[in-house]
Order: C-alpha cells, then structure tokens, then sequence
C-alpha cells in the first residue's frame, strides 16, 4: 500500500513536471520542424533560402523576403528566445498566433508580430489580426486610422525605450500568450501588453525582412497562467 502510494505521488509530480517542460523549437542543426514560405521562391525554386543555420545558430538572411514557420500550432505558452543583429541594424520580427499564409501585400501570414526592428523592439503589428493595449490613441494614433489590412494603422508602439542592447550584442526577447493576452520583454523590460487579440492559438513564425538576425536558444514553455 505504501510503495503504491509512493509511486501514485511520483507519476503526479512527473505529470506537473512534463507541463511545464520547456520544448526547444531549433535543433541547433537544420531547421526541422520548420517550414519556408518566400513569394520570390515560386518563381526561382532554386534560389538560396533566407534561413540558414549557422554555427548553431538560426540566421534569417533578410533576403529574399518571407517567412520560417513552425509545421506545429501552440497556444498558452511562454516563448523564450536571443537575438542579434550581427552586421547592420534593421528590421525583423517574431509572429505568433499565425494562420493564413500571405494575408497581407500577399507576403505577411495572418498574425500578431512581436516587433524586433532595431529601436523598436516590442511594438506590436496587426496582420489580419487585432489586439487591444492600454492607451491606444497615443501608442497607435487616431482611432478612425485603425486597421488591420493594408494601408491602415497596424502599429502599436512600444511602452519603454533603451531596453535593447546595443549594436551587435545578444538580446534576450519573452513571448506570453495565454488565452487572449500576450506580453513581452526585452532584456527583462516588461515593453508591451495586449488583451482582447483576436486569436488565441496559431503557428510561430520568424521574418526575414531585409536584415541578416541571428537567434539561439529558442525555447517555449507551455504555462497555466501569465507572469505578472
């Protein structure tokens, strides 16, 4: 009755242990478990991806222009990755909840990103997709302006500045989606917080948009509930 119990109470605390496991989303070698999704690549076939993995790192190449994303969906999870550009500033980005491929200026799939453009990390931008933050005329302008197609207002600024390293120095990015609520940190700076998106689960995704970034140790936790 004893060993019984002992081993009932063991499988409970394996149980507690596997949900909250974090599942690193890069191998560190290819990029299995991910797909490519570039526009200029139906017509070139041939042409070099923009994904490489370089010295155990994930390299979006920023050119041509497209997306890695996930073959899996996930919702209520804690998404922990680093990133740099290595070379020169520029624009890049990490969606979630992503669906539709090509939802917007046939190149962006459906999805809320998670800005890492050089001083603006952390804004939000709507693809076809929507969420509420807290002072939203200020962050977002002019509430007849807003929208989530093209030649609206998509952006949703940041609350903090100088939360990124500088130039060439890793950055440490968090993603927290849990039901219809996503926040993010950079370097440890609470810098966005959205509520009411319109999605709640989807693929993950990485741009690349012009820029070369790397990124490591991508990691994804599933979570009960958001960090405070």
């Amino acid at each position: 009755m004893i060993k019984n119990t002992i081993f009932f109470f063991l499988f409970i605390a394996l149980i507690g242990c596997s949900k909250n496991s974090k599942t690193s989303l890069f191998n560190g070698e290819n990029l299995s478990g991910w797909h490519v999704d570039v526009p200029a690549m139906d017509s070139i076939p041939n042409a070099q991806k923009p994904f490489v993995v370089r010295d155990g790192m994930l390299v979006s190449l920023g050119t041509p222009e497209g997306h890695l994303i996930t073959d899996a969906s996930y919702s209520n999870y804690r998404l922990e990755l680093d990133y740099r550009f290595p070379k020169e500033p520029g624009n890049c980005g990490v969606l979630v909840h992503t669906s539709t491929p090509r939802a917007l200026y046939q190149m962006f799939p459906k999805s809320i990103e998670v800005q890492l453009m050089h001083e603006n990390a952390g804004d939000f931008w709507c693809i076809v997709e929507d969420i509420t933050c807290d002072d939203m005329v200020a962050r977002r302008g002019p509430k007849e302006s807003w929208g989530v197609t093209e030649g609206k207002n998509r952006r949703i600024i940041n609350l903090t500045d100088g939360s990124e390293n500088d130039l060439g120095e890793w950055n440490s990015l968090v993603v927290e989606c849990f039901a219809d609520k996503i926040k993010v940190w950079v370097n440890d700076d609470l810098v966005n917080y959205g509520y009411k998106a319109t999605a709640s689960k989807g693929q993950i995704a990485i741009q690349a948009e012009g820029a070369e970034v790397e990124f490591r140790n991508m990691l994804l936790t599933p979570i009960t509930e958001m960090h405070q």
